[in-house]
């Protein structure tokens, strides 16, 4: 992606500059899709754009949380830079957290360059379809660089669920009528690129999957309760649970 969009800005001659697709799914695993060694989950489109591209199979994490994450590919900084180093709004439960965690922004600030504005200063269509979660509307993507935010919400959950209504400004519901939210955004990027037509385009879609709540996609759900039924139970060993926070009947 980065190479791609180097070769564009670089030649002010360029007789067409490249489209830009940025891919993100929220709290998947690395290992949850077939092309590194997922043997539950079926990603046939994940797995044959990377055999027909790039994998990279060696990369650390500063932050293993969201907010950081997107910060980062927004404006190419460490999160620790940014002083962006939690997801929004964080949490203090942990002891060692009020401890060890520094104070950090509560919203990416509008003084960063972004990669939506950077490409639209030079001639790019900029849209983001999915999650922000990098501030509240003063904060949002509209204010960062994107022409179009789909759906007009900045939290970090899909505020009505994955299934109709969603509950969120700028989401129309066409097609089937439980059409899952996965595939409504997909749909409503796909319009996107359309009316791009000739000019080139940036579209950064941030699917709220594979967050909770955990709803899945009903054609879907029975297929993967029969795919899990033939694997071993999976029992974690206690100790996991002291002190967690979420658990109301801690150890």
């Amino acid at each position: 992606m980065v190479l791609c969009c180097a070769l564009g800005l670089l030649s002010a001659n360029a007789a067409k500059r490249p489209n830009v697709v940025f891919f993100l799914v929220d709290d998947m695993g690395w290992r949850d899709v077939g092309c590194f060694g997922s043997p539950f989950y079926d990603t046939p489109n994940i797995d044959r754009l990377a055999k027909q591209g790039v994998k990279f199979t060696n990369a650390y994490a500063t932050c293993h949380v969201c907010s950081p994450t997107r910060a980062s590919i927004m404006t190419g900084k460490y999160p620790g830079r940014l002083d962006l180093t939690d997801w929004l709004s964080g949490r203090r439960d942990f002891d060692f957290q009020s401890h060890l965690s520094a104070e950090k922004l509560q919203a990416l600030p509008l003084e960063e360059v972004t990669l939506a504005e950077a490409l639209k200063a030079n001639g790019y269509r900029t849209g983001i379809f999915g999650k922000w979660h990098l501030g509240n509307d003063q904060a949002g993507p509209l204010n960062q660089g994107f022409d179009v935010q789909v759906p007009k919400w900045n939290g970090c959950c899909p505020r009505g669920g994955y299934h109709p209504p969603y509950k969120m400004e700028g989401l129309k519901i066409e097609g089937k009528e439980d059409e899952y939210l996965t595939d409504r955004l997909n749909f409503m990027a796909l319009d996107f690129i359309e009316q791009a037509g000739e000019n080139p385009f940036f579209l950064y879609l941030s699917h709220f999957s594979v967050h909770d709540p955990i709803q899945g996609r009903k054609d879907l759900v029975e297929k993967y309760r029969a795919k899990r039924a033939k694997f071993h139970p999976i029992v974690g060993p206690e100790f996991i649970l002291e002190g967690n926070p979420d658990d109301k009947n801690p150890l």
